[in-house]
């Protein structure tokens, strides 16, 4: 009997850098692998569905923004799903330049959803002032849905964000809901999220599945597609070895993400693991 091809497991990545020469514009990154044609080739080559895109800030104006616009469409005629990523702190304390990133990225190119990787749990004040951190973040989420109208608005967050005791007064009963905590309300206010739960393994303790199965409860629950997201990058970036496949390889990524794929595919709302990110992705590649 014939068996169909099994696609990768691995159906999205974070890009987060563009091609252009910072000779040319100072928002450039020069990284020649990121030019649309040769980024949709990667994505087709890799079978991935979706990726998250980074809009630069005034991304209707200059060399940046001419990538920008062609990366999205090249993207796009592959096939392959876009989402506008941003995640500037800056919009914590003002949703305004918000809503002006996403007007201009909206004049700029095509895309299909936005992607927000804003983490207020990485400043320094995150340990002593999380309520209130956490309430920044709401907020934008709640302009950014008005900004927004009906481009679907998807966020990245930690797998402890389910972990977290959080009254989330806004959508629950006066003085909210018993058990409910940060990720529910971040939940309450996406369309899809992307659960980080970086580790170089997928099952067994520490490993992808253990640190992400309450956000996964949660996400199913809360009736919310989800990827589950894993890291290339080095140690240093990372926070050590064992929430990367740095020192692992191609091989073992491929082979966890199969493995995370057979324990969530049943899972109502399951889309895939997703790579951050292309450039770390590559380097792992050797290409």
């Amino acid at each position: 009997m014939t068996t169909g091809r099994v696609r990768s497991a691995i159906t999205a990545m974070w890009a987060w850098d563009n091609s252009v020469s910072p000779a040319d514009d100072e928002r450039g990154c020069g990284y020649a692998p990121s030019a649309p044609d040769r980024l949709a080739a990667y994505a087709t080559a890799g079978e991935l569905q979706e990726v998250y895109l980074a809009a630069p800030w005034a991304a209707n104006e200059g060399p940046v923004g001419v990538w920008f616009g062609q990366a999205c469409d090249a993207l796009r005629g592959a096939g392959v799903e876009v989402s506008a990523l941003g995640g500037d702190a800056t919009w914590l304390a003002d949703p305004t330049l918000f809503e002006r990133w996403l007007g201009d990225a909206r004049a700029a190119a095509g895309f299909d959803r936005i992607h927000l990787d804003v983490a207020p749990w990485a400043g320094p004040g995150w340990a002593q002032g999380k309520a209130t951190d956490l309430r920044r973040l709401l907020a934008l989420l709640d302009s950014a849905r008005g900004a927004a109208e009906d481009v679907p608005i998807d966020v990245d967050t930690p797998w402890w964000l389910a972990h977290e005791p959080f009254a989330d007064d806004a959508t629950g009963p006066p003085g909210g809901t018993t058990g409910a905590t940060m990720l529910d309300a971040v939940l309450a206010r996406a369309d899809r999220v992307s659960i980080l739960a970086p580790a170089d393994h997928a099952r067994g303790p520490g490993g992808t599945l253990a640190l992400a199965a309450r956000a996964v409860s949660a996400s199913v629950a809360a009736g919310r597609p989800f990827t589950i997201g894993v890291a290339t990058a080095s140690p240093e970036i990372t926070g050590g070895p064992q929430h990367t496949f740095f020192e692992e390889g191609p091989v073992a990524l491929l082979r966890e993400a199969a493995l995370v794929r057979a324990t969530l595919a049943e899972q109502p709302g399951y889309r895939g693991v997703a790579v951050a990110h292309h450039r770390a992705w590559r380097r792992l590649l050797g290409v």
